[in-house]
């Protein structure tokens, strides 16, 4: 292949991931509380069912404690719910939506396993492979990466967990990644 599939891969998914968060902001810009809501809906990966039900994979979630743990009323979650199912586009991805799996960060000791945190210009390309490649020049496997969604998250971060601790001399050789700014091993 000469990479061109590779490309419009990539850039489909930056579309849709521009055109999502614009279609959410703009759908919720006089309801901050409903915003909140679409956004945590999103992040943890929770999808709406045609009842206006909410589903974490096949387990309905309570609307009031989802409420409380955002901080906002009831109603809110449930007009959240009620609002995207009358709009096709966010019907069609809220729907659809599923977690993504536990994430091995604060249990990673526990398990022998290392965890590495980056800190970079989340427009930058490039950050991941450049970290898999000087992991992998210490013989180290990687458990999981898991980049955190510049439009969720004010300073985004690249955490990878690995099947064994890092030596602290990787920190350098990813200082040197374009775009890194700050790296964490523990």
């Amino acid at each position: 292949m000469n990479g061109k599939p590779y490309i419009a891969i990539l850039s489909t998914s930056l579309h849709l991931r521009v055109v999502l968060w614009s279609k959410i902001a703009k759908h919720f810009e006089e309801y901050p509380g409903r915003l909140k809501v679409a956004k945590m809906l999103v992040e943890l990966g929770l999808r709406i069912d045609p009842d206006g039900k909410i589903y974490c994979g096949p387990i309905e979630m309570d609307e009031a404690k989802i409420a409380r743990a955002l901080g906002v009323d009831r109603r809110t979650v449930k007009a959240t719910a009620k609002s995207i199912l009358e709009d096709d586009f966010l019907r069609e991805i809220f729907s659809k939506l599923k977690p993504s799996g536990a994430f091995l960060r604060d249990v990673a000791k526990l398990l022998g396993y290392g965890v590495i945190e980056i800190y970079a210009d989340s427009r930058m390309k490039g950050i991941l492979a450049g970290a898999a490649q000087a992991i992998a020049r210490r013989g180290i496997s990687i458990r999981q990466a898991v980049a955190d969604d510049p439009d969720l998250h004010p300073e985004p971060k690249l955490t990878i967990i690995t099947e064994k601790p890092i030596p602290g001399d990787i920190i350098p050789e990813l200082l040197r990644i374009e775009g890194v700014n700050k790296v964490v091993v523990y």
